[in-house]
């Protein structure tokens, strides 16, 4: 049958209708705020390309766990700004490092918030590449050593689990993160620590404010040879199938916006949650726009996420959890 029979506009006709039958929600808990963590004393400093986002030191880190917590917001992702800078990034996995003070700290205001470490070595490396480089021995040419960087990220993921960290998401895209990490997780005796696999994360033009808030854009060359072509979906497919086989926990497709259609696939291949990362610049643009009156910022941005929703996402990180949440709390 079809019209006049059929009337497709009876299901449109009222608000109350048209919540009876959406086939989408968004909801606090399907969000998580990324948080930047520095060394100093007294900084709440906003990164210039990501206006809204503010570099917390950690005596000024409480009042923004405060603030999300408050909204409602049940996980955060850390990222650190680190003092020192070395060929090996060893910040990254000191006792002492930044992630690992912050974690501490977060466990001690609220034991109940979720916090999940990105685990990687660019923030931490003087290369800002994330692995440590070798050079070809007849060539001379240098790329990322992809099985000694992987026992570097293993004593991070195993210093930041031990910090208190409740899941570990590993971002370098190096060969075999997944069943490393995992295996160093367990022999440690944090079987229970979840990995939150960046599986599909494509060498983007979108990083470009992240790597300026965190200092780690490659001081050679660039990420190719780890991150993925932006022109291949099958690829992404064998990545997130080695994930699975690994270990992972979590499905993670960077950057999302661009990608819905790669969020949509493993949702239909696998039977893990999917995160959708909705990254700094797809966040920044937003926020220009809105700044100089181009667009509704809360109208663009939840049409967005019931995007990554409807492609499939089951979890989404972003810039603007905290905006969400006030939104969906007015509402």
């Amino acid at each position: 049958m079809s019209f006049p029979v059929v009337r497709n506009r009876r299901l449109r006709g009222t608000a109350a209708i048209r919540n009876l039958v959406r086939e989408n929600s968004l909801s606090v808990h399907d969000l998580v705020q990324p948080i930047f963590v520095t060394f100093g004393h007294n900084i709440k400093h906003e990164i210039e390309s990501m206006p809204g986002v503010y570099h917390f030191s950690l005596d000024r880190l409480e009042e923004e766990i405060k603030e999300i917590t408050g909204l409602g917001l049940q996980a955060i992702l850390l990222f650190g700004v680190p003092e020192h800078k070395d060929a090996e990034g060893t910040s990254a996995f000191a006792e002492d490092g930044i992630v690992q003070q912050a974690t501490r700290l977060i466990k001690q205001w609220n034991p109940n918030l979720l916090v999940i470490a990105d685990t990687c070595l660019c923030q931490f490396t003087d290369t800002g590449h994330c692995g440590v480089i070798h050079h070809h021995p007849v060539t001379g040419q240098a790329d990322v050593a992809n099985d000694a960087s992987l026992e570097l990220l293993v004593q991070t993921a195993i210093s930041q689990a031990k910090a208190g960290a409740d899941i570990i998401a590993p971002s370098n895209m190096m060969d075999g993160y997944v069943h490393a990490i995992r295996s160093g997780l367990d022999e440690a005796g944090y079987e229970q620590v979840p990995v939150m696999a960046y599986s599909v994360k494509y060498s983007s033009a979108y990083y470009g404010p992240f790597r300026d808030a965190v200092h780690s854009s490659p001081q050679f060359g660039d990420r190719k040879t780890y991150q993925m072509d932006p022109a291949n979906a099958r690829e992404a497919m064998r990545e997130a199938e080695n994930d699975v086989l690994e270990g992972a926990d979590f499905l993670m497709v960077k950057p999302a916006l661009a990608y819905m259609d790669i969020i949509r696939m493993l949702k239909e291949n696998f039977d893990l949650p999917v995160v959708a990362y909705n990254v700094s610049a797809e966040y920044s643009m937003v926020k220009a726009a809105a700044i100089q009156g181009w667009v509704n910022e809360q109208a663009i941005v939840m049409e967005t996420m019931l995007g990554f929703k409807r492609a499939g996402a089951d979890i989404i990180l972003t810039y603007f959890a905290k905006d969400i949440a006030g939104w969906l709390r007015a509402e």
